[in-house]
């Protein structure tokens, strides 16, 4: 018998998953969850077993969402509680009260990366049962970033200098395999086509800051030329690494194709310009199409 896997019952497992105290299995009939006991026999039939989420999975989240805090205080402060050994969950929690900015983004995270995990658990059955595999991870509610971070238009006097810098550090930063000369190469490639806007050009984006003030993210687009003015090509889209998953990348992007919309262009363009993989399926989401090694959309 199959099931679906709504936002309730979404939710239902993901509750069921941080219990640590009790188990719980899957009555597939009315979609519902029902605690475990010997009477209840597993048979991936009317009842299912969950996926398995140990203290280890919840460890290992936490060590994952360290990664990502961009304050040196917090992020020393949580990194001291997960080597102390003891408590760890309950400290954590707790040092997380004491900054509730950085425990909003902790529960966007946890919920974020917890529904990705649930949804691979129901796409493997979906896979024995036949049937093609779905997203079922709810759309995160963007007003959660508008609480926490600042989007606005794109000031080449007080943005340009911090995104070249920016993206300069990325580049320095990425692959070590890649020899420093091919990296430096890219970047130059990139900001030579970013520059472009120091001609006659008119460039136009949108800017993430965070409530400190700190860049967040950015995307910047010129037209192809004065002429074509109604076909933009995206200069950067641009998120710092500690503030990626947080779906900053995707609404700068909605943000300003909506923005382009609006101001009458009618086509925007992506050269694959070593365009990071973890950005395609924003892309296609977002209503872009591969056209050679490069992206296209039409607003």
């Amino acid at each position: 018998m199959t099931f679906t896997l709504n936002d309730s019952l979404l939710n239902s497992i993901l509750s069921a998953l941080e219990n640590q105290e009790k188990a719980f299995v899957l009555k597939a009939d009315d979609g519902t969850l029902v605690e475990k006991t010997e009477q209840i026999k597993v048979d991936d039939d009317i009842y299912y077993s969950l996926p398995e989420w140990t203290s280890a999975n919840g460890f290992a989240l936490r060590e994952d969402f360290v990664k990502k805090v961009y304050s040196p205080l917090v992020r020393e402060e949580l990194l001291e509680v997960l080597h102390s050994g003891r408590g760890v969950f309950r400290n954590f929690r707790n040092v997380l009260r004491d900054y509730p900015e950085v425990e909003k983004k902790w529960h966007i995270f946890k919920t974020r990366t917890m529904y990705s995990y649930i949804n691979d658990w129901y796409n493997s059955l979906r896979e024995v049962w036949g049937l093609e595999k779905l997203d079922c991870i709810p759309e995160s509610d963007e007003m959660l970033l508008h609480d926490d971070f600042i989007f606005r238009d794109y000031d080449s006097d007080q943005d340009k200098q911090e995104i070249v810098q920016s993206i300069r550090a990325f580049f320095q930063e990425a692959d070590e395999n890649i020899p420093d000369e091919i990296k430096t190469a890219l970047y130059e490639m990139w900001r030579k086509q970013f520059e472009q806007e120091a001609t006659n050009l008119v460039p136009a984006g949108c800017v993430c800051r965070t409530l400190s003030d700190d860049f967040a993210g950015c995307i910047t687009a010129s037209p192809v030329t004065e002429k074509e003015n109604m076909i933009m090509v995206i200069t950067s889209l641009f998120v710092p690494e500690i503030f990626r998953g947080l779906g900053i990348a995707g609404e700068l992007l909605s943000m300003f194709l909506l923005k382009l919309k609006e101001n009458g262009k009618k086509w925007v363009l992506l050269p694959n310009t070593a365009l990071p993989e973890f950005l395609v399926p924003l892309l296609l989401r977002t209503g872009f199409e591969q056209i050679g090694t490069g992206y296209i959309a039409k607003l």
